[in-house]
């Protein structure tokens, strides 16, 4: 598998991890240490992994006949780093993401989370 059907398999994880509130796949696809920053409620939003995960499965799983969105508009990757820039949708809410990925002992992991709420 190259780098970038690997990131592009960690993107698919995160954005069906989201959608469908599977706790297993989203810890997967981030690494302990990330952060997941943007604006939500008027109100700067900074959330660990544990913090976001529980935000997800608190508000439940799409039903299961769902087609996630996701739409991959940017994998930019040099050596172990990856920026990928990926619109989504969560609970009826799009989104633009940012993810910074790395490779860890030959694992690709979200590192870090930046996102957008499209009004």
């Amino acid at each position: 598998m190259s780098d970038q059907q690997a990131i592009e398999a960690v993107v698919h994880l995160y954005v069906e991890g989201m959608t469908f509130a599977n706790e297993a796949a989203l810890r997967k696809a981030f690494h302990p240490q990330c952060a997941i920053i943007g604006h939500y409620e008027n109100a700067v939003e900074w959330l660990s992994r544990d913090e976001f995960i529980a935000a997800i499965v608190a508000e439940g799983a799409a039903p299961p006949t769902t087609q996630p969105h996701m739409d991959i508009q940017m994998l930019d990757i040099i050596g172990d780093a990856a920026s990928v820039k990926v619109s989504d949708d969560f609970a009826g809410m799009r989104f633009t993401d940012y993810l910074s990925m790395l490779k860890i002992q030959g694992r690709w992991t979200i590192v870090n989370k930046l996102y957008y709420l499209h009004a």
